[in-house]
């Protein structure tokens, strides 16, 4: 039987791991210090269990306090789903649909496709959530969301179908002091001995390929000094002298003015966004968002 109490006290438990201190996780919750202590000591009688570690001048999770707190976040940000939903069914509004989205096609393809969706069907709300292209599939199958919005090539598993909606050729950023900044143009042969800031492997396993592949068809494999999760990160680390980095040119605005963008000699091309969506789940504002994107295609 679900325990309702403890269900409640999650929240509580979710705001002082935030804060990392009982006062502030107090004031966050409208409450005062003292009966918030209390009910988190109640929540770790009930579990038997504890939770934070009190013994140092900010509160810390426990090993069993951060073992729970995925979980726990997971949690309420389905709650919170299911109290958008209700809000907006009691408002009279046809339905909500959650996307994902990597911050690169937030900025890029997905702004267009809202607006048109929206204009097709006024009265649907739209909630976008922020992830990177490693959680988009997980996310879809477990209906954290309902469409995709990331770096996905091939095969996606089953019970998930994707679409390319962008693609881009890759160009070189360099810091702009870098010897080879005043070119107008660089083989990947001339940058075999750098030092490169890559996307980690699994967050695009296909991109990150394509670019070995292109390196060791010039006879060398590039030297990954530091791996990050997305393009602005990789500019950055460019940008304070820690390698080069190879980046989509939809993308090079975000570069920085210690930053020097220059086009490849060889052509490679990586899909830049693709829209995912899960085949098992029927939703008709799926479907309709799913036909607007091909009918670009």
């Amino acid at each position: 039987m679900i325990n309702f109490r403890i269900i409640r006290h999650m929240w509580l438990f979710l705001a002082v791991a935030e804060e990392k201190h009982f006062g502030r996780a107090a004031k966050k919750l409208g409450m005062t210090q003292p009966p918030l202590t209390q009910q988190i000591q109640v929540l770790e009688q009930s579990l038997k269990v504890q939770l934070f570690d009190r013994s140092k001048r900010n509160v810390q999770l426990t090993p069993v306090g951060l073992a729970i707190l995925p979980a726990v976040k997971k949690f309420a940000e389905q709650v919170e789903r299911l109290e958008v939903a209700i809000n907006e069914a009691v408002a009279g509004h046809s339905g909500v649909l959650t996307i994902g989205a990597i911050s690169a096609a937030m900025l890029d393809v997905l702004p267009g496709y809202i607006r048109r969706m929206k204009a097709l069907n006024p009265d649907i709300v739209i909630s976008i959530k922020e992830i990177d292209s490693a959680e988009a599939i997980p996310a879809l199958q477990n209906g954290e969301i309902d469409l995709a919005f990331a770096r996905l090539t091939g095969e996606q598993g089953e019970g998930i179908e994707s679409l390319p909606i962008s693609s881009a050729e890759l160009v070189v950023t360099l810091p702009h002091d870098h010897r080879l900044a005043g070119q107008n143009r660089i083989s990947l042969r001339s940058l075999m001995n750098e030092e490169w800031v890559m996307f980690y492997r699994y967050l695009n396993p296909g991109y990150f390929d394509s670019i070995i592949t292109a390196c060791r068809s010039e006879g060398f494999s590039p030297r990954i000094l530091h791996e990050v999760r997305s393009v602005a990160l990789q500019i950055a680390f460019v940008g304070c002298g820690q390698g080069i980095a190879l980046v989509p040119s939809s993308l090079k605005h975000l570069s920085l003015t210690s930053v020097v963008t220059l086009p490849l000699e060889e052509r490679i091309e990586v899909v830049t966004t693709a829209v995912a969506w899960s085949s098992a789940r029927q939703n008709p504002l799926v479907e309709r968002f799913v036909e607007l994107v091909k009918g670009d295609a």
